[in-house]
């Protein structure tokens, strides 16, 4: 075996150190005994036990689950059509509609969903934080859709034709499983960027509503104490769940393309 070169471990090293050393620090500091995290006091899960006492982490929590679930799942959907669209028509005005709120940076969007809402006299709340979060997570799914079809054997979609399937069978029966990792992939990443988005989230949650990235940022303001780790860490687990369940749901999910076509 071929011995990698110093250099390219010390650079792969470093990357890692700095990705994910800081998601450690935050973690183990959930734990610290102190109400700053200058330095380390001792072990305590009173930070934990606080967490769940806060009555305004809580319905900060539930808002976002909430929203995060509505907008993932009306994102999967809609975003798998526009994926599928995309793959079969080769139009050069479908994928700029899709794709633009990618594209265009968080607070023009969410400047220009807060007009949008205003001009239709919408009441800002929790609906229009689920409508702002599909349309942006929209594009995300519909990526992942498009690549995952780009590697599907289009051969199998017509065999199923000549064999008297439907265009709905077809897709039923034929391109949906070979999609679904892909499919899941996008519901996830939907979830994710919903669960934690806090530009567009502030320009149309309106006065009264309150979701976790909001409820954290009004806390650190002050500090950034222990409960705020907490709550990350907790976050961090949500997130690490969701993979396991995605990845034992649809075990092709996490590996290589070359190892799912053996």
């Amino acid at each position: 075996m071929r011995k990698r070169p110093v250099a390219l471990v010390a650079a792969a090293a470093f990357a890692y150190a700095f990705l994910y050393l800081p998601l450690v620090i935050v973690v183990v500091y959930s734990f610290n005994d102190s109400r700053l995290n200058a330095e380390w006091v001792g072990f305590t899960l009173d930070w934990y036990r606080k967490l769940f006492a806060d009555d305004d982490m809580l319905l900060a929590a539930r808002n976002s689950l909430l929203i995060g679930v509505c907008a993932s799942l009306a994102a999967t959907v809609l975003g798998t059509m526009a994926g599928f669209a995309m793959h079969r028509w080769k139009t050069r005005l479908l994928p700029l509609l899709v794709l633009t709120p990618i594209a265009i940076p968080e607070i023009l969007v969410g400047v220009s969903l807060l007009i949008f809402f205003v001009l239709l006299n919408f009441t800002l709340g929790l609906w229009s934080v689920a409508l702002a979060h599909i349309a942006f997570c929209i594009g995300f799914v519909a990526i992942v859709v498009r690549a995952r079809m780009a590697g599907m054997d289009e051969s199998l979609v017509e065999a199923a034709r000549d064999c008297g399937a439907t265009p709905w069978q077809a897709f039923r029966h034929v391109t949906l499983p070979l999609i679904m990792p892909g499919v899941i992939a996008g519901a996830l990443m939907a979830f994710t960027l919903s669960i934690d988005d806090f530009v567009i989230t502030f320009f149309t949650a309106g006065a009264g509503t309150v979701t976790l990235p909001l409820q954290i940022y009004s806390m650190i303001k002050i500090a950034v104490t222990p409960e705020v780790n907490a709550v990350s860490t907790l976050l961090m687990l949500v997130t690490l769940m969701l993979i396991v369940i995605a990845s034992r749901l649809s075990p092709s999910l996490l590996r290589p393309e070359q190892e799912t076509a053996k």
